[in-house]
């Protein structure tokens, strides 16, 4: 294996959890986390401890995002190691993995969930976190890791109603509510649902969540577990982009300036999610699992938004575009996990198969303004679709109207069709592995995926239909040496590709059909090492390389290979330093390039957070954090501007009430420090949310 001798990763983050689920014990914090998913056969598909898989993964339980007082998959990401948050131009979950960007490496329950949108937490038992290449388990993508939500199942035998209600001191508030009903010796009800108004520091900003999602469980006999599930989302938000960069920095002064239009800039989506599952034990040796998933998506995300900023004459360029996504999944999945020796050797095997098949209708419209600043000079730059106004709060264009920078009336039409396209895809895949215990201190885990990825593409501005066709194996490997059952070393190797079409299967134009999938390869090393039940380290070193296939700018025939690198280390150290004292701590390292010797964009070379918290006694406790983010490169260039580095301060307190109710206060950037944690591109810098705190009554009947 290749390696850098400045790179090492983290492998497992095992999240404590915060407060007892059921509140009859909200004051103690207990230890979970301990498998991939729940029914510790989602993620990872069989079942099998943290310390003995050969990945770098994390977990953060519904406890501990209850008492953190998280709303976000960003918030998550914030104190996760390896990975950091991308700006997903303001309407859509969006993580750098490992350096490798993606809005789409997403999964609930396994399930591929690839639409652009935030994504709620009401509803999750837990969230995980895989890093590295993972082809194998979740198919193409996942390029440089993945993000799965387990979510709440019905109980049966229980019965129980949890509220958490809060409010912060933007104005914004939120309502949950949990109850799980026994509706029989062997079936049960449960209904999560969720209403949030959102606000935030930025001018204009609005937004509602609404998610209800009933689940049932019938267990069918002893042997047979069928789960349903039905979930409704509907979401409308305020677009902000953020705010431009100068000298090579985003400028401060206009951290209260929204670059957009107030009545234009907004996402909407409505959404209906329907799963079942069904699990069988066919023995003591052999378990099998079905799973379907239909998923029947709304989209609309209109903005406008920074492209140019002239400093001289303090003047801003605005563009925009309406885009509009319709999308099904249609995800038909199944695998069988069996164990059996083969003489003084165990094997625990996998072996899965998953159909999908996803239509997706989006287009795009850009603006058109009816008069343009310099529209007669025939050195103009600008586009039809851009304008210029002068910077000052607000903005003087609103409604699609405003007065540009040499005092002019304009308006906007969104009537420009950027591009149109219908989209028909199927995917086949089967994949098994093999997880082999040599002796007590070896384990070899060996698998191998086949996918054949088959998309169809209309374009409707072109009037013409384009398809490709590609058929990938993804092999994994990996080495776990047990010197003592507390403490794991383990080598791995894994693949993973990426279709041409890209993660939002947006068109096949140009040359992109005639081209192979971009891949991934991840080689890793680490240590898992559980001090004892309630204390652990890891740590681990990965390089992943990407090779691509692009155009040779001597010669329009000929295809060169285009070579990207990123490596870098990770560590963490978890658990209990006393009985009433927890504490978590994670730093990475990050170093990545591309084929020309370029630095990548939003790769900060360092990261690293903490969070503590202590029980003072049975009724109240407290916990203070920090997290740092390195400088990093809005896009990877020679001349790209720097988001600065920065680091910030959070808090938060607790008081029982009584046995079953509990006031929580968290609070965020403690120092109120203006930083700008993410951007798009050079004039699209966002802003970190200043000094607010959060108050929650958390309870249950």
């Amino acid at each position: 294996m290749k390696f850098r001798l400045t790179s090492i990763a983290t492998a497992i983050v095992l999240s404590p959890a915060a407060f007892a689920a059921d509140m009859e014990d909200i004051e103690r914090l207990t230890v979970e986390g301990k498998y991939l998913s729940v029914n510790q056969s989602n993620s990872i598909k069989s079942p099998t401890p943290i310390i003995d898989v050969p990945q770098s993964l994390s977990i953060m339980t519904a406890e501990e995002i209850t008492a953190r007082g998280i709303t976000s998959v960003g918030q998550i990401i914030d104190y996760t190691p390896g990975v950091n948050t991308s700006q997903g131009e303001g309407h859509r979950d969006s993580v750098v993995f490992r350096g490798v960007r993606s809005t789409a490496d997403f999964y609930l329950d396994g399930n591929r969930d690839d639409v652009q949108y935030y994504r709620a937490l009401y509803n999750i038992e837990q969230v995980e976190i895989l890093r590295g290449p993972n082809a194998l388990l979740f198919g193409r993508g996942g390029t440089g890791g993945i993000l799965n939500r387990v979510s709440k199942k019905a109980k049966t035998g229980e019965k129980f109603v949890n509220y958490n209600v809060s409010a912060n001191t933007f104005g914004a508030y939120n309502l949950q509510l949990d109850t799980n009903v026994d509706t029989g010796d062997k079936s049960a009800l449960r209904i999560n649902a969720m209403y949030e108004s959102l606000d935030n520091h930025r001018d204009f900003f609005y937004g509602d969540r609404y998610g209800f999602n009933p689940t049932a469980r019938f267990e069918v006999s002893d042997d047979t577990i069928v789960d349903l599930s039905y979930e409704y989302i509907d979401h409308e938000r305020f677009i902000d982009r953020g705010v431009p960069t100068a000298n090579g920095e985003p400028v401060e002064a206009f951290e209260d300036i929204v670059f957009g239009d107030p009545e234009n800039n907004y996402q909407t989506l409505g959404a209906d999610v329907f799963r079942a599952n069904v699990e069988h034990t066919f023995s003591d040796n052999l378990k099998g699992n079905f799973n379907a998933f239909y998923g029947d998506y709304d989209k609309v995300y209109a903005n406008f938004y920074a492209a140019g900023y002239d400093g001289d004459a303090n003047q801003v360029t605005l563009d925009g575009y309406v885009d509009n996504t319709q999308r099904e999944n249609l995800i038909l999945s199944s695998n069988l996990v069996g164990e059996f020796t083969t003489g003084r050797i165990e094997h625990t095997v996998i072996f899965g198969g998953e159909v999908i098949n996803t239509k997706s209708n989006q287009d795009r419209f850009n603006p058109e303004f009816d008069s343009r600043v310099g529209a007669n000079d025939p050195e103009d730059t600008l586009r039809n679709d851009q304008e210029m106004f002068n910077v000052t709060r607000p903005l003087s264009f609103r409604g699609l109207t405003g007065t540009n920078s040499v005092g002019e009336t304009v308006t906007a039409t969104f009537s420009d069709v950027n591009d149109d396209t219908h989209v028909d895809l199927d995917v086949y895949s089967f994949y098994v592995q093999d997880e082999i215990a040599l002796s007590e201190n070896f384990d070899l885990v060996l698998g191998a995926r086949f996918d054949s990825f088959d998309i169809e593409v209309f374009n409707v501005v072109a009037a013409e239909t384009r398809s490709r066709k590609d058929e990938e194996v993804s092999p994994r490997a990996g080495l776990v040496y047990k010197p003592q059952e507390n403490i794991s070393i383990y080598a791995s190797y894994s693949e993973s590709f990426l279709p041409r079409s890209g993660e939002q299967y947006a068109n096949i134009n140009g040359d992109a059909d005639a081209l192979d999938p971009d891949t991934f390869t991840n080689q890793e090393i680490g240590i898992k090492w559980d001090f004892n039940d309630t204390m652990s380290f890891t740590a681990a070193i990965f390089e992943n390389e990407q090779t691509s296939l692009d155009n040779d700018p001597n010669d329009v025939e000929r295809f060169i290979e285009v070579d990207s690198d990123i490596s870098g280390f990770e560590i963490q150290l978890q658990g209990y330093i006393t009985d009433k004292w927890h504490i978590t701590a994670n730093y990475s390292n990050l170093d990545g390039e591309n084929a020309s010797g370029v630095a990548l964009r939003e790769l900060p070379e360092n990261t690293m957070s903490v969070w503590t918290t202590y029980e003072v006694n049975d009724v109240f406790g407290f916990g203070i954090g920090a997290t740092y983010q390195d400088e990093s490169f809005v896009v990877t260039g020679e001349d790209s501007p720097v988001l600065p580095s920065y680091t910030r301060v959070d808090a938060s307190a607790y008081y029982t009430l009584s046995d079953k109710t509990r006031l929580q206060l968290n609070v965020e950037n403690l120092t109120d420090t203006l930083y700008f944690p993410n951007a798009h591109s050079t004039h699209q810098a966002t802003v970190g949310a200043p000094i607010n705190a959060r108050l929650s009554l958390i309870g249950s009947f």
